[in-house]
């Protein structure tokens, strides 16, 4: 049986194909057409699944939409018309889009699909639900959703057993912890819905000197980690932006233009909305297992990417284990819908070992073939070296020892935010200059944000204080203390972004500035080859830790194919770039400008 989820015309559109309850395809839109965060219906993520599993359209059993159009409709009618006239403008943007299309889905779907099946449409947090806890590997535990808005929840917390999810409680919209935070990704002066990373990666930089401020002014926060938002300093129920005049005055200035330098001001802000989202994520935790009883707990939403949160539920919270969704976004709604149709709806039966999720290392999208890259190689003209399977890592990690940066394409492309060692920028997390080089010189975004590292999982505790696989890399945990360097007086005394250039560990390009780190653990399981590689870094140079980023530049996202791979190369600083078994060295290069098909890309883009 083929059900196909689909998510859609917020942010990060996606599909899924799930056939007989194992996932066998997921992808984002914006892969495809290179619009970062597109929203738009996913055509091109829907033909890559439906090729995948070698069917079409007409062949499915089900389709599944992450969420129901019609509540969320009644959800934005209700909310203009309680603000209005203040709220016209927006009103008008919003409405002729509803009306075309989006009131229309089923009617849509069957058409864009060529289908005349059945569709389902489950709740927003349902999806997020399912996501969270089908494709866990837990048999029984309970699950909290927490984002934006979806119809009308923001946050939602309930039971997950064998093959259904009960949702016990729910926060409604507007108040949300998810537009709290993205109230200040606006008001510091980042984007939306993507600058929220920078938020949180720019919170060590900080004091929380205004935590107490948002928890007495902007927020009555209970016990259990329920919560209000005093609507009086905010503006997305009907405006154009996050926040108001009165959020200013209370703040003390306008909001931060974006491109312009981040003051300390804006990384206090920083600190203490998230100090204060931990604080609400802890919490709620504690209240979900005094209600539930249960040892494991799953997590998905936009906010369960916050990974500074959830490696302070696992070190703090009460529970044993804690899974996240990796796509916890509104990408990973399309699976959830559909995970939710196979096991909740069909009623089919789960099983879960506790150990394995279904997720299959989220390596879930487009794979290209040595042939197919040698194919691309050879029609562009385009130098390279071949390599053995036995010579590739060997002499990818002697590169890496050299401290040259290198674009890692490898495999099938990861589902969700994060490269996960398919389509990834290594280089040596023991290097001082690397953070600095790949931020200003290969990803072209602000100086400040942290790297991840990559560690071969059987090495993590000797590096960091966490005992538990963290494959996805959303987890935060602490630098252990064995590796860490003491600051001298005068670097203590380091304020805001000079703080960057002080070397805090034996592996200072992954040690953030308050001495953490976002760890992605490997294991040969799951990545045979990317773990190999990292293996014999650790033979050879005595260290089992990488820098692991997204392949991709600001702005864009991460590479799918070897011809955004090729492009992204070419357009920064990086060293080499290895495909398949293909090495290609930046010096044997042709500049692009001197190629007029590149030229008209350019162009296109």
């Amino acid at each position: 049986m083929n059900i196909l989820g689909i998510s859609a015309f917020y942010h990060d559109s996606a599909a899924c194909l799930v056939r007989d309850g194992e996932i066998i395809a997921a992808a984002q839109e914006e892969r495809f057409t290179r619009k970062k965060h597109d929203f738009s219906f996913p055509d091109n993520a829907i033909k890559f699944c439906l090729e995948a599993g070698e069917i079409n359209g007409a062949s499915l059993d089900y389709v599944a939409f992450y969420d129901k159009p019609f509540i969320k409709f009644e959800r934005i009618l209700e909310t203009y018309l309680a603000f209005a006239p203040s709220g016209i403008r927006s009103f008008m943007m919003a409405i002729p889009l509803w009306i075309k299309q989006k009131l229309w889905m089923k009617e849509f779907i069957k058409k864009q699909l060529n289908y005349e099946g059945k569709i389902i449409f489950p709740e927003h947090h349902e999806s997020h639900a399912a996501s969270a806890f089908f494709a866990s590997p837990f048999p029984e535990a309970a699950f909290l959703t927490i984002d934006g808005v979806g119809e009308w929840t923001t946050t939602s917390y309930g039971i997950g057993e064998n093959n259904q999810i009960q949702i016990l409680s729910e926060i409604h919209f507007p108040h949300s912890l998810g537009l709290l935070y993205s109230a200040f990704t606006y008001y510091t002066g980042f984007k939306v819905n993507s600058g929220e990373y920078k938020v949180m990666g720019l919170a060590p930089y900080g004091a929380p000197k205004y935590k107490d401020l948002i928890l007495s002014a902007l927020m009555d926060l209970k016990e259990d980690g329920s919560f209000k938002l005093n609507m009086k300093y905010f503006d997305y129920c009907a405006g154009l932006t996050m926040t108001n005049k009165k959020f200013e005055k209370l703040f003390g200035g306008p909001p931060r233009k974006p491109e312009s330098n981040v003051t300390q001001r804006d990384m206090d802000l920083a600190r203490s909305v998230q100090d204060v989202t931990e604080e609400v994520m802890l919490r709620m935790a504690r209240h979900i297992y005094k209600e539930t009883k249960q040892k494991n707990l799953c997590l998905a939403g936009g906010v369960a990417l916050n990974c500074v949160g959830n490696g302070r539920i696992l070190r703090e919270g009460p529970f044993d284990n804690i899974w996240i969704q990796p796509a916890a976004g509104d990408a990973g709604g399309a699976l959830g819908a559909a995970l939710f149709v196979w096991y909740q709806y069909l009623d089919n039966q789960r099983t879960s070992d506790s150990k394995k999720d279904s997720m299959k290392a989220s390596l879930l999208g487009p794979e290209y073939s040595n042939e197919q890259i040698l194919q691309y190689l050879n029609t562009n003209n385009i130098s390279y070296t071949e390599l053995s399977p036995e010579e590739m890592p060997v002499r990818i990690a002697d590169l890496i020892a050299e401290q040259k940066t290198i674009g890692w394409f490898q495999g099938r492309m990861e589902f969700g935010p994060r490269a996960l060692g398919a389509r990834s920028i290594i280089g040596d997390a023991r290097s001082p200059k690397m953070q600095e080089i790949i931020n200003i010189k290969i990803k072209f975004r602000e100086s400040f944000r942290p790297f991840a590292p990559s560690v071969l999982r059987e090495k993590s505790s000797d590096f960091f204080d966490i005992d538990s696989e963290s494959p996805y890399m959303l987890i935060v945990a602490p630098v252990k203390e064995n590796i860490r360097r003491a600051m001298t007086k005068e670097e203590q005394g380091y304020f805001g972004l000079d703080k960057l250039h002080v070397i805090r560990s034996s592996i200072p390009a992954v040690t953030h500035v308050d001495y953490s780190a976002r760890v992605q653990t490997v294991t040969r399981e799951d990545n045979p080859v990317y773990y190999e590689m990292i293996e014999k870094f650790a033979e050879r140079h005595k260290c089992p830790v990488i820098i692991n980023t997204s392949f991709n530049v600001r702005g864009e996202p991460i590479v799918c194919t070897p011809q955004d791979a090729y492009l992204c190369f070419m357009r920064t600083n990086m060293d080499y770039l290895i495909m398949g078994n293909y090495l290609l060295n930046k010096e044997n290069q042709k500049p692009l400008s001197n190629d007029i098909n590149w030229l008209k890309k350019f162009e296109n883009d």
